[in-house]
């Protein structure tokens, strides 16, 4: 069965950094590409990052370049979320993601990590 679990989120003060981790099982990890994504409340549902599946390719919204930095290792099944400089507005649950066709195209998510960052 396919399963993606966060874990890493927490209170922290602007300024400060934390570091998501996501472990992945059911699939093969390595083939696919992973993706990180955002909901605060009240607000849609965002990608933050996103990694190819032997992570030699990254991209990042606009907001978030600069300041994230998503990587992944392949032999632990498990992609991160490194966040520096972190802003009250980057409060949100977390969640992991990946999209995979064995049967149909389909996206998977984990249950998702709050981060808070307040003052």
């Amino acid at each position: 069965q396919v399963q993606l679990v966060e874990s890493g989120g927490g209170l922290v003060q602007p300024g400060e950094s934390l570091r998501l981790s996501c472990a992945a099982s059911g699939f093969t990890f390595g083939s696919v590409a992973m993706r990180w994504y955002r909901q605060a409340p009240g607000k849609e549902r965002e990608l933050v990052a996103a990694i190819s599946s032997t992570g030699s390719s990254t991209n990042y919204a606009d907001s978030m370049t600069g300041r994230f930095t998503i990587s992944r290792d392949n032999a632990k099944n498990t992609v991160y979320l490194q966040m520096n400089s972190l802003k009250p507005e980057d409060t949100a649950v977390y969640y992991c993601n990946t999209v995979l066709t064995t049967w149909r195209k389909r996206n998977y998510w984990g249950q998702g990590t709050q981060v808070t960052v307040s003052s």
